[in-house]
């Protein structure tokens, strides 16, 4: 009797240790808020709407570890995209659409992760050194249609690699496979037949950092969900065309001074339609914020767009905004953008302006040059 009761509490003991190894933690976000825009859309009419996800998408996720021993951990990730004023799923409606991996990851070494994840422009340019990522400016902030990846670029049946910190340097590479027969590369027109590669090296020592990252897609209108190619389209002579590759490329510095943050971004990207014509974007940040106490936060940011074809565009963005932290989790928000555009379509038209990274999720076509939105916002994490 003795000895069962012994061996029962070495057996719940070691059950104990297992489980104390292995975690598995519930996390998320939402954020929303309402958005005043002088040109709201067609005719360039004003709009009052409730917007969500701007300063950060909503979300909630699962991630966990678990403990094999020799400083080698399991790990996995899903992260599930929704709208807080309609409960609809983001990503296209997929169910885990933010991210959705599962890996190994190696003390002094990295992590190597399989799924749908992050490219390394997004990891190491779009979080740290752009108007959108430093700021509660968040997704109004972000380059139009995220055309060079800062904030959206997920890659579908994807491997990975994160290296560990060594002094300071990480980097990493990844490949996402087209899974399309006798299509490695991927194929236009295949739903889910996009392929695709990024590279990203950081470097952070004291109070400054600096990133460069590069990312090529291949026929990203064949991805699911797609890509957006449309801001290439419209300011090209050639019109709606199918898009064979689009490559970004992007170095982002940061540097802190006291309670002062002062960052800058220079992206370069390149969309190839099939019929050989290409668009280039050229992006530039530059802005700074200031915490006035630990818990207000003022920002201000300049965002210039171009690009470069038979007819050039441009957009001049800034971006202002006071951000206050009721508590660890909570915060609101006020932010001002104002944007104005200048160049002409494939047809003649006049460009508009396109505040935000997806027209269509954050807030519409202005309809008119130059849009001004003002939003006032709460964020709670948990």
């Amino acid at each position: 009797m003795k000895k069962t009761i012994v061996a029962t509490a070495v057996l719940g003991g070691f059950a104990l240790n297992a489980h104390a190894q292995s975690s598995v933690t519930l996390y998320g976000l939402i954020d929303a808020g309402i958005t005043y825009a002088n040109h709201g859309g067609a005719g360039g009419k004003g709009l009052v709407e409730y917007g969500d996800g701007v300063s950060q998408g909503s979300r909630w996720g699962m991630r966990g570890s678990e403990d094999l021993g020799g400083g080698l951990k399991a790990i996995f990730t899903l992260e599930n995209g929704f709208n807080s004023g309609t409960g609809a799923l983001g990503q296209g409606g997929a169910l885990f659409g933010r991210q959705a991996y599962v890996g190994l990851t190696q003390d002094g070494i990295g992590s190597l992760t399989l799924g749908r994840q992050y490219s390394f422009s997004t990891d190491y340019l779009g979080g740290s050194y752009a108007n959108g990522g430093q700021t509660v400016a968040g997704n109004y902030g972000f380059h139009i249609n995220d055309v060079d990846q800062l904030t959206s670029s997920r890659i579908n049946n994807s491997v990975k690699f994160s290296s560990a910190n060594f002094y300071g340097l990480t980097f990493g590479a990844m490949y996402g496979f087209s899974n399309q027969a006798g299509a490695f590369a991927g194929a236009p027109g295949t739903s889910g037949s996009s392929s695709a590669y990024s590279f990203g090296v950081n470097y952070a020592n004291g109070p400054f950092s600096v990133g460069a990252a590069y990312t090529d897609i291949r026929f990203p209108g064949s991805a699911s969900p797609t890509f957006s190619t449309t801001l290439a389209n419209a300011s090209a002579l050639t019109g709606t065309s199918v898009a064979k590759d689009l490559a970004t490329a992007g170095v982002g510095a940061r540097y802190v001074i006291g309670p002062a943050t002062l960052y800058a971004l220079w992206t370069h990207t390149n969309i190839e339609q099939l019929t050989g014509h290409m668009t280039t974007f050229n992006a530039y940040d530059a802005g700074g914020k200031y915490a006035f106490t630990p818990a207000l936060t003022g920002a201000l940011g300049y965002t210039y767009m171009q690009a470069k074809d038979q007819t050039n565009g441009h957009w001049n963005q800034i971006d202002a905004s006071v951000d206050y932290a009721l508590s660890k989790r909570t915060d609101v928000y006020l932010l001002g953008i104002y944007q104005d555009a200048s160049g002409k379509t494939h047809s003649g038209a006049g460009l508009q302006a396109q505040i935000g990274s997806s027209a269509s999720t954050y807030l519409p076509v202005a309809g008119a040059s130059t849009q001004l939105a003002v939003r006032v916002g709460i964020r709670v994490k948990f």
